[in-house]
């Protein structure tokens, strides 16, 4: 997730760390994560050993399979390390803190065909903090682009409460192994929410 700073977030911007719900929430998307990489991981396995078992059984085919069968295990497990990936960053961000402040938050569309769309927090100083991309404009937001607020966020997970309430980036409640993520977004991806969770 992109992240643009304006201004270093320094011992002026109050911090807290991650609560124990909050961090279990992360956790959890990442055990969902990994349930589902786990297949790939155990086709690559089997393909890695595959020419090795044929080499015991003095099978010559091995010989000639053994590079196809080395190039579909790389290419499983490189792809169970992608599914993988975010949600150990995810994971990982949850030891940075989260930061609050009284100041403001902004929206703007860019003027390239088709437009790209970013929020950002700043502080009472209107001097932006931080920027993240939006997948589409709010349509709730109309056209005020910028507000006072009091903004809860971390840098890499972007805006998670305004003025107390949820964006819905970081959910209260997940359920193990991250069962319903994919219902949940459904719903964003219907309008509800205007930007993909990155960690869950």
């Amino acid at each position: 997730m992109a992240r643009h700073t304006r201004k270093p977030l320094g011992a002026a911007v109050a911090r807290r760390p991650w609560t124990r719900a909050e961090r279990r929430v992360v956790l959890r998307g990442f055990l969902g994560r990994l349930t589902i990489a786990i297949e790939p991981m155990i086709v690559a396995v089997f393909f890695a050993v595959l020419p090795v078992a044929l080499l015991l059984r003095r099978q010559e085919v091995a010989l000639l399979m053994a590079p196809v069968f080395a190039l579909v295990a790389v290419a499983f497990f490189v792809f169970a390390i992608v599914m993988i990936a975010p949600s150990a960053h995810a994971v990982l961000e949850t030891f940075e803190p989260i930061y609050t402040v009284d100041g403001y938050v902004r929206y703007r569309a860019t003027e390239t065909s088709p437009p790209q769309y970013y929020v950002a927090v700043l502080d009472a100083d209107r001097v932006t903090l931080g920027e993240w991309p939006l997948r589409q404009w709010p349509a709730s937001i109309g056209q005020r682009l910028m507000w006072p607020v009091v903004v809860e966020f971390s840098e890499y997970g972007g805006i998670h409460k305004i003025d107390g309430r949820s964006t819905g980036v970081l959910p209260t409640e997940i359920a193990p192994f991250g069962v319903g993520i994919a219902a949940r977004d459904a719903e964003r991806n219907a309008g509800t929410e205007p930007r993909e969770s990155p960690f869950t």
